[in-house]
């Protein structure tokens, strides 16, 4: 699923993550071997909540540099993995989370407090929080894979008599390397088949599983290509007013732009007009990015052109997807996300389950997409993209693109999860809690006001108190923030809303930003 923002004043030296290295034989072994672990440890560990494991959280966005640079605050999105200390409440568990910078206690108090049937203390005993103190823009794990010193430590605190695992953000060669390094598995999809994640081969996926895509062209390499494929999606729809132009590894839309054909001729002065107007009528959604940037950074990465679809009625669901390491593929969820920025591009929170409407269809699309990601050989938590257009009182849903790793639903489904132990039924589109009862949320990264800069954690967890805007584990009904460190620096927080409808679960976010907004009166 899309994500995140922000900025960065050069793409000319930065590397891109894309590449993958290719591994020794003996590494490669190493690396299969522990994958066998991981299957055995699904097998006999995952399922009994008194074995002991030591589960390490990297929660880095191990992504482009230039990318990365663009998400405001990015090392403080690493605590929206924070909802994972919820495994603490297993006994015999123990967590080890490394951040780029420290987190404040008031925030680890703040999630271990819910805790349900676990002293504070007991949990406390078991969680070993480790920083890089490292606020740059290089991806958590590079850091942690420059500081010897800090693998050394890392190594010494997983006990070598109980199972322990890797989770992340997402997989790429350096999480893969510091696995090797650890010598314990990673719970997430093999380096080797993250370009499935490419908006390139999310197109061609969808095409040989006959699922509905925007027309367009995958694996476009230039700008002169880029051209060409402009000149072709409009000559095949003369109505067509927009299209997009994707990098393959964007994140959050920040390698998307939007095209607009206004004024374009429809005789054969077609290409020739294109290639002058393009650097004027193409929409960058990254802030302070130039043309002459975008395609160099673009023939990096390359990427796809597509029609922009519009319509008086048209939504972003998301299908969230998990393929374990026994080889079963599941839809754990799925959502309605709100997108904003330039042309909508941007994915700003949403809301659980998706419309009833077509929930189960969505669901059902996503199932036909992990089967297809399972033949290939994916392993984990992945999302679809979808846009659903309504045409003659039915919705079409277009395939937009596979995100190979957590995303933006994925903390507060987790939370959703470990708070209320439901279930989603991708048959009924409904979530049940073990009594049968149903629960909806509302979530966002994005809550932001400038006049709410200055608010540090203990402010926020105080005005939370004040105002009764916990979550309530007798009413299981409430509010749980993360991203909380970005508030005071970036006027920033997220939130997931939870209630018994969701109308309460709307309720819940618009009195947390009634009460924050009289905060800055």
């Amino acid at each position: 699923m899309p994500d995140i923002i922000q900025q960065h004043p050069s793409i000319e030296s930065e590397p891109s993550i894309a590449h993958v290295h290719t591994l020794s034989a003996k590494d490669k072994a190493l690396f299969n071997e522990l994958k066998e672990q991981l299957r055995e440890q699904f097998r006999i560990t995952f399922p009994d909540k008194l074995a002991p494991r030591t589960v390490v959280v990297i929660p880095s966005l191990t992504l482009d540099h230039t990318i990365l640079s663009k998400v405001k605050g990015h090392v403080f999105y690493e605590e929206r993995l924070l909802c994972l200390l919820m495994l603490l409440r297993m006994p015999r568990t123990r967590v080890i989370y490394v951040t780029s910078v420290p987190i404040d206690p008031a925030i680890i108090d703040y999630y271990l407090h819910l805790l349900p049937g676990i002293t504070g203390y007991h949990a406390r005993q078991r969680l070993i929080l480790l920083s890089c103190f490292d606020a740059s823009s290089t991806p958590l794990t590079e850091k942690i894979l420059q500081r010897p010193r800090m693998i050394e430590r890392i190594k010494q605190l997983i006990d070598p008599n109980s199972p322990a695992h890797i989770t992340c953000f997402n997989v790429t060669e350096h999480e893969q390397s510091l696995a090797l390094q650890l010598q314990i598995p990673l719970y997430g999809c093999d380096p080797e088949l993250n370009y499935l994640g490419t908006k390139s081969a999310s197109r061609k996926l969808f095409k040989s599983l006959n699922i509905l895509t925007p027309d367009g062209f995958e694996d476009v390499k230039n700008k002169a290509e880029v051209i060409d494929c402009l000149t072709s999606l409009k000559q095949q729809k003369p109505a067509l007013r927009k299209a997009v132009v994707k990098m393959n590894d964007g994140f959050s839309g920040e390698g998307n732009a939007v095209f607009s054909y206004e004024g374009a001729p429809t005789d054969d002065s077609l290409p020739s007009w294109l290639a002058e107007h393009i650097d004027q009528q193409l929409k960058i959604v990254a802030a302070n990015l130039t043309s002459e940037l975008f395609f160099k950074k673009f023939e990096q990465m390359e990427g796809i052109v597509e029609e922009f679809l519009e319509a008086e009625i048209i939504t972003s669901p998301s299908v969230q997807c998990l393929i374990d390491p026994a080889g079963n593929a599941s839809v754990l969820s799925t959502h309605d996300q709100m997108l904003g920025g330039e042309n909508s591009q941007v994915f700003l929170g949403a809301t659980f389950p998706a419309d009833k409407i077509y929930a189960r269809e969505i669901g059902r699309l996503g199932f036909v997409i992990a089967e297809g990601l399972k033949e290939k050989g994916v392993l984990g938590r992945f999302a679809v993209d979808f846009m659903s257009v309504k045409v003659d009182n039915e919705f079409k849903h277009y395939a937009i693109e596979i995100n190979l790793r957590k995303g933006g639903t994925t903390h507060p489904y987790l939370m959703l999860q470990f708070l209320t132990e439901g279930d989603y039924d991708p048959e009924k589109g409904e979530y049940f809690m073990p009594d049968g009862k149903k629960r909806y949320y509302f979530a966002t990264d994005n809550l932001q006001r400038d006049c709410y800069k200055g608010l540090t954690p203990h402010d926020l967890i105080d005005i939370a108190m004040l105002n009764d805007l916990h979550y309530s584990n007798a009413q299981e009904e409430g509010v749980m923030f993360h991203l909380i460190s970005a508030l005071s620096q970036f006027g920033k927080v997220g939130l997931v809303s939870i209630g018994r409808t969701p109308e309460r679960a709307v309720e819940y976010y618009k009195k947390v930003v009634e009460v924050l907004n009289k905060e800055c009166e």
